[in-house]
């Protein structure tokens, strides 16, 4: 049996899911869920009185992850659905995403913290449009490991050709893009097929089942380790502790890189250095840190820090601007406005800034620039440039993705706008 210890200490994979609508995103996740004893028996039984009430002889696992009545009515997913399960070798974090064009800021949103994404296609209609925008988003957000499910198998009777054939349509396709890491499973989520166990009906198909290419595709080397950055978060002074009256510790999340007990590390924007003097781990000393820790740094000089500033190493650092030239996808029903103002979190930073120019709108569908139609409306991805009020600690998104992120907000309703992925 997992202990508590055992299962905090047990390696996190998110992974999102992405296809055309009717695909089978929700019946593959359901699947999952259901094989690998993942769902409580109460959430069984609701799912089974809602299949009787659509009149199924089966039950309907779909109904496991459309969350929203009116996407249990529609038979569709609409918002990006978080799904939590775990086996004994690790935790999972699922990202269902909708395949409706017009939620491609939906998709953004579930992809943008991913180490992998399970792009489905029906194996009757093979590699379609929403297919290669899909892959393009993945890209687009440097998502490691691609893993294109050829779903539906039992509809084509489980033929090698069908399945051969969409596997070498896509290698043509995938094989213009940045993606490190595409792996190729036929399924059929419906019937189980090579989801968590192999199937016997597809004999001539060796790889992994989908569950076991998930529980160990490697993910360790998906963090960058070359560039230390640690964003602080918050100061931490607990006085009235008996040990840490003095105690003065810069904490957040390691973004980047390896810290350790007795380095140099330079402050920025102030430009100090210090050595580190203790590494705390939650409540435990370590010699070392490194992403996606969340620790507490001591530093041998009491030096003025706070919230925004970042932790680096004097050799290694990341640009400081307040020019910033990055792709956006526009998340709101209120176009963009060039030369508007908007509130911009970067890491731990917050600071205000104007769009100065957009340089290009990208065709998703079709993959090619559109640099004569500038108004950015909902759902669009272009390159803009931005001007900040003050220099933030930047990093190119493909080297780094924490430090190589940002969001645009709304001042007047609070509302994210965008995200963006910085050149």
């Amino acid at each position: 049996m997992t202990t508590k210890n055992s299962y905090l200490d047990m390696e996190l994979l998110r992974f999102t899911t992405a296809g055309s609508v009717d695909d089978g995103k929700s019946t593959l996740i359901g699947r999952l869920l259901f094989d690998s004893k993942s769902i409580f028996e109460d959430q069984l039984d609701a799912v089974k009185k809602s299949s009787e009430k659509k009149g199924l002889v089966d039950v309907d696992l779909a109904l496991l992850t459309d969350g929203l009545k009116s996407e249990r009515e529609q038979g569709i997913t609409i918002d990006v659905a978080y799904r939590y399960f775990a086996t004994p070798k690790r935790k999972f974090i699922i990202a269902d995403t909708p395949g409706h064009i017009q939620y491609t800021r939906n998709m953004v949103t579930g992809a943008s913290t991913a180490n992998l994404a399970l792009i489905l296609v029906d194996a009757r209609q093979g590699v379609i449009e929403q297919t290669k925008r899909h892959s393009y988003i993945a890209s687009l957000l440097k998502i490691p490991h691609l893993v294109l499910c050829v779903n539906k198998m039992d509809l084509v009777d489980y033929s090698e050709e069908v399945y051969e054939q969409i596997v070498a349509d896509f290698k043509g396709f995938v094989a213009k893009m940045d993606i490190k890491d595409v792996r190729y499973v036929p399924i059929s989520a419906l019937n189980g097929d090579n989801v968590v166990t192999r199937s016997k009906n597809m004999d001539w198909y060796n790889g992994s089942t989908l569950l076991h290419l998930l529980e160990n595709i490697y993910i360790a080397s998906d963090y960058n380790h070359l560039d230390p950055r640690l964003p602080v978060q918050y100061v931490l002074r607990p006085q009235k502790i008996e040990g840490f009256h003095d105690y003065r510790g810069f904490s957040g999340r390691i973004g980047s890189g390896i810290f350790r007990v007795g380095e140099d590390v330079t402050i920025l924007p102030s430009g100090f250095s210090s050595k580190i003097k203790s590494i705390y781990a939650y409540d435990k000393l370590v010699e070392e840190a490194f992403p996606p820790m969340s620790v507490a740094i001591e530093l041998e000089d009491d030096l003025d820090i706070g919230r925004g500033d970042m932790i680096v190493k004097p050799n290694n650092q990341p640009q400081v601007t307040q020019d910033i030239d990055c792709m956006l996808c526009w998340f709101s029903d209120r176009p963009m406005q060039l030369g508007g103002k908007y509130a911009l979190r970067h890491s731990t930073a917050e600071v205000r800034t104007m769009v100065k120019e957009v340089v290009y709108k990208m065709d998703i569908n079709n993959l090619v620039r559109d640099e004569d139609d500038r108004d950015v409306k909902m759902n669009d991805i272009c390159r803009v440039k931005l001007r900040t009020t003050k220099p933030l600690f930047i990093d190119d998104y493909k080297k780094n993705r924490f430090t190589g992120s940002l969001v645009l907000i709304d001042e007047a309703t609070n509302n994210t706008v965008a995200a963006g992925m910085i050149h």
